[in-house]
């Protein structure tokens, strides 16, 4: 078995704990397994890109890295606490952005079908910012949630030009944060929020990162388009 399937199971394993841990109330296991999420994700994206001879995106690593930084800084109660896990999670999709639009977002965006895809997360963005605006304002977060919101969908919508599982990764990447998005300002908490938010996080982040690394190799500038996704997989 290659090391970084090894590494892979190790992360699903480490996501299941930590979904039971959430969903029993276990405090030491959530502290315990969170922190291990990305990563097992960064040890994944160095192990197969090493498989395949190709030098794991720095961007990627960068990306990841932020996203531990966020990880750790939401454990802890506090809106100075929060604000930080939102900057270090900015850096995140700012990360990802980067290596989604050098790896030729912007030109597939400019052609169809995806050309109403920055529409679709547009709108999305301001719809749910109407919908959380009062409760968020409420918080004192109005103003830092929706930059936020702003670089989560450009993230999103670059996305989708990298093939359907990045596409969908950062869809539940977007869903995840919605989800808390919506606690913060008291509109929705759905049953079970804490699992959902971490199972959609957890699953976003790793169809991002299994992606990314089945297409690499394709060079700066040839992004998969939809005709071209089966061979992603």
């Amino acid at each position: 078995m290659p090391r970084s399937r090894t590494v892979l199971i190790a992360f699903l394993v480490a996501t299941a704990a930590n979904l039971l841990a959430n969903a029993t109330g276990g405090g030491t296991a959530l502290l315990l397994t969170k922190p291990l999420l990305m990563p097992l994700l960064v040890a994944y994206l160095w192990r197969a890109s090493a498989e395949r001879g190709a030098r794991p995106d720095r961007l990627l690593l960068a990306a990841l890295a932020f996203a531990t930084g966020g990880d750790i800084a939401l454990m802890i109660d506090g809106t100075g606490w929060f604000l930080a896990g939102m900057a270090c999670f900015l850096g995140t999709h700012l990360c990802y952005l980067a290596a989604f639009t050098r790896h030729g977002a912007a030109t597939a965006l400019r052609r169809p079908p995806l050309l109403a895809v920055p529409v679709v997360y547009a709108l999305l963005t301001v719809v749910a910012l109407a919908w959380m605006w009062a409760g968020l304002t409420d918080v004192g977060l109005a103003v830092p949630v929706a930059g936020y919101a702003i670089a989560l969908a450009a993230m999103a919508t670059t996305a989708t030009t990298q093939g359907w599982r990045v596409g969908l990764g950062a869809a539940l990447f977007l869903g995840s944060d919605l989800l808390i998005a919506a606690g913060v300002a008291e509109v929705a908490q759905p049953p079970g929020a804490p699992v959902l938010i971490m199972a959609t996080y957890a699953a976003g982040q790793a169809l991002i990162v299994t992606g990314w690394v089945a297409r690499a190799g394709t060079p700066p500038g040839s992004a998969v388009t939809p005709a071209a996704a089966p061979a992603a997989r």
